[in-house]
């Protein structure tokens, strides 16, 4: 995929080095258009170091091969972070005076900005209807998050971390995809509408004493496009997110369609998700539970002087089994199996016996490790049913796979 990084004048510059970074290693050709201001953050040998393409500001160089419009116009998907109070307005505006500018106006490709600014600018009226207007012409507006800035001060304003970045763009790619032939026009198609969910997120953590806990890598990523996707396509959703990742909680923060409640351990998300799931006509298990706890928590910190220590574990709650146990007629319950598989035939085996072991009605299974699954902004998965028989596969965004497992639970009821 051609993707286009503009880059405005903000210290939060030095973030979308990542961003660039991980779209190169995931094997996109990356052209960054920097504005001269940027440059003042990061320079131009980082960024061409790091894209692999050479990098220029100006709308003069390359004027035989007019590449400020064909930039523009080869362009499957363009991204500006950070988004600086004064890009948003030429954005908004229409103004074309660097190369962004024009390279912005020229793309018909999906658009993703990320602001970036001070409190007191993000939240001013010019700044509001900008990016009000930005969203009505389709411009995909991710953050900002809320959190220390620079200079001391503390609010909204600060640029949302790479890898959210990244999974918008790629999730808003996705979107214009499937509007353009799709499997659905979600503008005009809302075939969850009136659908009650309950989608759990993210990993639970067991506390030792009060510094340390047993928990794992899952980010919530998953569980939270599930839901989003859900809201979106009309159903009402109901997420219980556990532990999350900064700034991954964002969209389904700001969506109508989706109420939120925390749980940190086992036992508060058994709880939080049984209450819940009593009225609910799907139950999704994306959350990554932590298998197992300790029987006493200690009071105080564990310290090396102390020496050493054995951790006596006990198991947690199965929450999906208890699910399956209690559900209600009519109710359909997804479970989620994270795996290490030495190969597609061992996933599918695995997937096979945990969902026969659960009694789900469906069961999403993806293949996890070091750099799969958990704090990835990609997914892979299959989709078991209750036939034992694999009846979907679905890679890319974790959108696309939440969308794959929403069209799998309409074939099921």
């Amino acid at each position: 995929m051609f993707v286009v990084v503009g880059v405005s004048g903000g210290i939060a510059a030095y973030k979308t080095v990542q961003v660039v970074r991980a779209l190169v290693t995931n094997g996109h050709e990356v052209h960054v258009v920097p504005t001269e201001d940027a440059l003042r953050f990061v320079g131009t040998a980082t960024w061409e170091a790091i894209s692999r393409h050479p990098v220029t500001t100006s709308v003069h160089d390359d004027v035989a091969e007019v590449r400020h419009v064909a930039l523009g116009t080869q362009a499957d998907l363009v991204i500006v972070a950070p988004a600086t109070a004064n890009t948003l307005a030429k954005m908004a505006a229409g103004i074309s005076d660097n190369l962004l500018g024009v390279t912005i106006l020229a793309t018909t490709a999906p658009v993703v900005v990320a602001p970036a600014m001070h409190t007191a600018m993000w939240d001013h009226a010019a700044t509001q209807a900008n990016i009000a207007t930005l969203r009505e012409r389709g411009v995909h507006v991710v953050g900002p998050a809320d959190g220390p800035l620079t200079g001391g001060d503390s609010g909204p304003g600060r640029m949302v971390e790479p890898d959210e970045i990244v999974a918008a763009a790629l999730a808003a790619v996705d979107e214009q995809t499937t509007d353009a032939g799709a499997p659905h026009d979600r503008d005009d198609l809302r075939d969850l509408d009136g659908l009650r969910a309950v989608v759990s997120a993210g990993g639970t953590r067991e506390p030792i004493d009060p510094v340390r806990y047993l928990g794992n890598r899952s980010s919530g990523r998953q569980g939270v496009a599930v839901a989003v996707a859900a809201a979106d396509r009309g159903a009402r959703a109901h997420l219980v997110a556990a532990h999350v990742d900064d700034g991954v909680l964002g969209d389904a923060e700001r969506h109508p369609g989706i109420t939120i409640e925390r749980a940190g351990t086992a036992a508060e998300l058994d709880t939080a998700v049984r209450a819940a799931a009593s009225e609910a006509d799907v139950v999704v298990m994306a959350a990554a539970v932590a298998d197992f706890s300790v029987p006493e928590v200690s009071d105080v910190k564990i310290r090396k002087e102390d020496g050493t220590i054995t951790l006596d574990l006990v198991e947690t709650p199965d929450i999906l089994a208890g699910l399956v146990e209690r559900r209600r007629p009519g109710q359909t319950i997804v479970g989620f199996a994270a795996e290490t598989a030495d190969s597609d035939d061992e996933l599918r085996e695995r997937g096979v016996r945990k969902r026969a072991r659960k009694g789900v009605d469906l069961l999403t299974v993806n293949r996890v490790g070091w750099q799969q699954g958990f704090e990835a902004t990609e997914n892979a998965a299959l989709f078991i049913d209750g036939t034992d028989e694999v009846v979907a596969e679905a890679s890319g965004s974790k959108r696309a796979v939440a969308d794959a497992l929403w069209d799998a639970v309409r074939r099921l009821r």
